[in-house]
């Protein structure tokens, strides 16, 4: 008899998620951004991952540093991920494995426009699956799409450093395809795999400029409908495609090799997910509850797929982080009643991230902390970044007991 996957066994699990961002390539002006490495995780993984337990975290999204596990093609080091996950299996943790968040190795020339990329990625993943499948079983291929095509395809943050449509069309081509290629390499190892679709839940508040507001809607699941084979000759963005250079039989492969994610991934930012969108910059307006559930109900209907909220938090006080807890919990609850198949909740990140943004700039990575976790990181005299739980670590506990106890 199958058992009933985790996510659809009727309760709402919660879960947190360690930042895990991955930039090491190094520019003039543009320094490396490790996410693990700023805030001490690589020194400190077996107390965060205790810290993580006693949450009452059910699942911790946390990534694989690829750069680091394969530094030479084909050749792999993975004596620090043996033993990360050694622990994660004692403690019970069931980990999403974010496979690819954002950064590509240094051998990598050109990062994602490589023509090699697709199956690099996907060969990289299957030997994490091949190692690891007896513990990991959960698999998000590729963080946030949409991000990682803005920030390298379309604005000119990070490599391989294009700039508007043309870029932002080129890096989501190769991304979507290497999603593709990763889901069907692990499945040939996992056949029971789950594979999680993450991206970033953007809304828009009135017109944008100097794509209209309904070309913005459409990019936001450009990624999921490649994947899933659903751009066709009747899709809407096919005008958009075309004009940056897709071709049919670019959008052919896509359909022949269609790939289905057992759960969508949705990240929404209560202070940030929202916003105006004004000559290419976006304002983020405040939307609370409601933005919350006006993304469920568009993923619902658009897809009709199991949903996990795979990322929420806001930089504020413990007291506003406790009231979006208690709201957002409620709002869930109040969907899933409604019939929406949401199987989980992520405070992400867990503790402090470093603001990308300190990739531009010399200043300490203190000057760019942000305070969004239910655990804080203070700087003590030995320069070591202590794990203070903030009064938000406790109602995240018993709303995680609550959830085990459905």
């Amino acid at each position: 008899m199958t058992e009933t996957p985790w996510y659809l066994d009727g309760r709402l699990h919660y879960g947190v998620g360690i930042e895990d961002t991955f930039i090491p390539q190094e520019a003039i002006g543009h320094r490396k951004l490790d996410e693990y490495e700023l805030t001490q995780h690589y020194a400190r993984w077996e107390s965060d991952l205790e810290l993580v337990a006693e949450s009452g975290a059910e699942f911790l999204r946390w990534g694989v540093p690829w750069y680091l596990v394969e530094p030479r093609p084909g050749e792999f080091d993975w004596s620090w991920t043996d033993q990360v996950v050694s622990k994660m299996r004692a403690l019970g943790l069931r980990c999403v494995v974010d496979l690819m968040h954002y950064g590509t190795p240094l051998w990598l020339e050109n990062a994602f426009l490589n023509s090699s990329y697709p199956e690099r990625v996907a060969s990289y993943a299957r030997a994490v699956a091949e190692r690891y499948g007896e513990v990991w079983t959960d698999y998000t291929p590729l963080n946030e799409p949409f991000v990682n095509a803005e920030w390298t395809g379309q604005n000119a943050l990070w490599p391989p450093y294009l700039h508007g449509q043309d870029g932002f069309v080129r890096i989501m081509m190769q991304l979507a395809r290497g999603m593709v290629r990763t889901q069907q390499e692990i499945s040939a190892v996992l056949p029971e795999a789950t594979f999680v679709h993450v991206d970033a839940g953007f809304l828009y508040e009135g017109e944008t400029s100097p794509l209209p507001r309904s070309l913005m809607e459409l990019r936001r699941t450009l990624a999921l409908d490649l994947i899933t084979g659903r751009v066709d000759a009747d899709h809407a963005i096919l005008p958009y495609l075309t004009e940056h250079g897709v071709t049919a039989s670019d959008l052919e492969w896509f359909r022949a090799n269609a790939v289905t994610p057992d759960v969508i991934g949705v990240n929404y930012y209560p202070r940030f997910s929202n916003g105006r969108v004004e000559d290419g910059a976006f304002t983020p307006v405040r939307s609370d509850a409601w933005g919350l559930r006006r993304l469920v109900e568009m993923y619902s209907e658009r897809y009709g797929l199991p949903m996990v909220i795979t990322e929420t938090s806001l930089v504020g006080t413990p007291a506003e982080k406790i009231e979006w807890l208690r709201d957002s919990a409620a709002e869930l609850h109040a969907l899933r009643a409604e019939g929406h198949p949401i199987g989980g909740f992520t405070w992400f990140p867990f503790f402090t991230l470093v603001d990308w943004l300190y990739r531009f700039d010399q200043k300490r990575p203190d000057e760019w902390f942000m305070e969004f976790g239910i655990v804080d990181l203070v700087r003590r005299a030995d320069q070591g970044l202590e794990r203070v739980p903030n009064e938000a670590f406790e109602v995240f506990q018993r709303l995680a007991a609550e959830g085990r106890g459905q």
